[in-house]
């Protein structure tokens, strides 16, 4: 017997799947030229900035990894980790977005690799070719989580296998960035985060209701030992809590440092059409951060206590919290199913969101930046676009057989890719954008010294335990910086070019 609220679910996502795939071809013949299918022109607005910057920040970590951190050990490393990102994320828009903006204008970068040879006078290139080699190191494997949390989100519902759903998830944003690139990809973000706040508000409401109440949730929560404190932590294994060092707390503050080194959050700041409108842009995308971080929180909260009220069994993937709370929604009728849809359709949108942007930033680095730039300076337009989409299947097709694993935690390589990110490309823009004495050598040392770091920390310090546990994105982002100021500090000064284009920079006005 055919399941309706089954369904009236499939023809949400569906629907919403359609909408992206109109949306690439509508932007398909929109895009002329390499500037246009990667930076969109520079003639975003400044609702689609912001919206889309913040949506493709935030991936299925939003739904499914933070709800599964704050359900299965409470508030404290949900709640740092937010407050962090929260902070970075005003501070970026704050002190960077303006600044990135007339910078890559001014010297016509349209890639973030780009932008450092530009900003140093890199004839050779090498410069963007290692930042190209860093984006795809950590942007494959990220694009990867997002597709293995499609094929979680698939395989949950309908029990569809797996590696099927998440191929055919994966086709359908790899279709729609190839036909329309940049502002297909901010486009859809735009609409993606709508439809991820229509997903946070339901399933918050739904969930609070049938936990019996704010009461219930805040009592039930209390019960459990450190589960409502932000000092201390549940510990799941034991039953107990466990108190948080403040060398802890810093490392989850730590995450707000990444969003300085974030290609696909950068590109936005460059492709906005007017600097001055960046100031709305701000304000938009922080209010959004913050409230759609406390609701996702407030999720995991609230999913505990509909397992204490006997409204939802306990879970074995705490990732799988929404996914399971639209299920039960969708036993209410037609429209309850149809509403559940829209709140699955938002975990396909927080994952399309981020790995759409990713695959632009990590095809844009092969294509431009090591082909065309190393390899065939003479290529025409035409084929520059051919190689552009080409590389971005290329590239997509080994995030899909790394995204292979159903079992790999999406919280977790995400936070890997995130502190990549962060301490390779972090210190380089923080640096070029406000210290003139920063040579081509110190930036390539800070990119190199800090995104090893990540690798080493992660794989041999942390693993001593003690002080050393700690995320690796802090004691990175601190070892790029200072192998950029020692090495520039050693090696010849800027030429007088590039500190006159470093002055001119620095007093235009809006």
């Amino acid at each position: 017997m055919i399941n309706m609220n089954n369904v009236c679910i499939m023809i949400a996502i569906v629907a919403y799947l359609l909408l992206v795939l109109g949306i690439g071809v509508w932007f398909s013949k929109k895009n002329k030229t390499t500037d246009d299918f990667y930076l969109g022109g520079r003639r975003l607005g400044p609702l689609v900035t912001a919206m889309s910057a913040e949506a493709s920040d935030m991936s299925s970590w939003l739904l499914m990894g933070l709800p599964g951190v704050a359900y299965l050990t409470g508030l404290a490393e949900a709640s740092w980790t937010a407050i962090g990102l929260a902070v970075g994320t005003y501070l970026n828009w704050l002190i960077v977005a303006k600044k990135i903006r007339r910078y890559s204008h001014h010297c016509g970068a349209t890639t973030i690799p780009a932008f450092f040879s530009a900003r140093f006078k890199d004839k050779s290139n090498l410069l963007s070719v290692i930042a190209a080699l860093v984006i795809i190191i950590f942007f494959v494997p990220y694009t990867a989580s997002g597709f293995a949390a499609c094929g979680k989100l698939f395989n949950a519902l309908f029990g569809i296998n797996y590696i099927t759903a998440m191929i055919v998830c994966a086709g359908v944003i790899i279709l729609y960035t190839m036909l329309g690139g940049f502002l297909a990809a901010s486009t859809t973000d735009f609409i993606q985060s709508i439809v991820m706040t229509v997903a946070l508000i339901a399933v918050l409401g739904y969930g609070t209701v049938h936990a019996g109440g704010i009461g219930a949730v805040v009592e039930n929560a209390k019960t459990i030992p450190g589960y409502f404190s932000v000092i201390n932590t549940y510990v799941p294994e034991t039953g107990s809590s466990a108190p948080y060092s403040f060398l802890t707390i810093c490392s989850l503050l730590a995450w707000g440092l990444g969003y300085f080194g974030m290609p696909h959050i950068l590109l936005r700041f460059m492709a906005i059409e007017d600097v001055k409108k960046l100031t709305l842009s701000r304000r938009v995308a922080s209010v959004w951060v913050v409230i759609s971080m406390a609701v996702g929180i407030l999720i995991g909260v609230v999913g505990l206590g509909m397992v204490a009220n006997g409204a939802m069994p306990a879970l074995d993937d705490p990732e799988r919290i929404i996914v399971v709370i639209a299920r039960l929604i969708s036993q209410h009728g037609a429209l309850a199913a149809l509403l559940a849809g829209v709140i699955l359709a938002g975990i396909l949108a927080a994952t399309m969101s981020t790995a759409d942007s990713q695959l632009l930033a990590a095809s844009s680095s092969v294509s431009q930046n090591i082909v065309k730039e190393k390899l065939a300076k003479n290529m025409s337009e035409k084929t520059t676009m051919l190689v552009a989409r080409l590389t971005l299947v290329v590239i997509a097709v080994v995030a899909v057989i790394l995204a292979r694993d159903e079992n790999s935690s999406v919280f977790r390589v995400v936070s890997f890719a995130w502190a990549g990110f962060g301490a390779a490309f972090g210190p380089v823009v923080l640096f070029s954008l406000f210290w003139k004495r920063t040579t081509k050598w110190g930036a390539l040392a800070g990119m190199i010294a800090g995104g090893a770091m990540v690798f080493i920390w992660k794989y041999a310090i942390a693993a001593l335990g003690g002080a050393f546990a700690i995320y690796e994105l802090l004691p990175a982002f601190i070892t790029g910086c200072i192998a950029i100021v020692v090495v520039s500090i050693l090696t010849k000064a800027p030429g007088q070019e590039i500190l006159d284009e470093f002055d001119a920079v620095k007093a235009m006005k809006d």
